[in-house]
């Protein structure tokens, strides 16, 4: 049996896979954007870590508490009038959550960002 399993190939190339198994490659440039978006979400995450983080709270929960952020619901409510725009998250499982995320957005919008290409100032709630 082992001398059966010695034989079987550990490696095929390319050619060698049947058409309905075979997967298309991202193109050159295409690998390197989707590359270029992940390595500013993986840093505007440690940064937002780093803003979460304290005595009480280490780097593995903060990291836990905004992967949840990012996909929690949020509504997003333009006011030209003041030159604003409301983002209003969705409450997070607990109350210590929600207390955590209440000071990474008070430290988000003391930062008075624009959203790109308006005049219009981001709030988060």
């Amino acid at each position: 049996m082992l001398t059966q399993l010695k034989k079987i190939p550990q490696h095929i190339t390319w050619s060698e896979l049947e058409e309905k198994d075979r997967f298309n490659r991202l193109l050159p440039g295409r690998k390197r954007l989707t590359d270029t978006v992940i390595m500013i979400a993986y840093r505007a995450e440690t940064v937002m870590t780093g803003f979460l983080k304290r005595e009480t709270f280490d780097s593995s929960e903060a990291k836990n508490l905004l992967q949840g952020l990012f996909v929690t619901d949020a509504d997003i409510i333009p006011d030209i009038e003041s030159e604003t725009l409301l983002v209003r998250i969705h409450c997070a499982s607990t109350p210590a959550a929600n207390n955590k995320l209440k000071e990474l957005f008070e430290h988000l919008n003391k930062t008075e960002t624009k959203y790109p290409g308006t005049d219009l100032q981001q709030t988060c709630l």
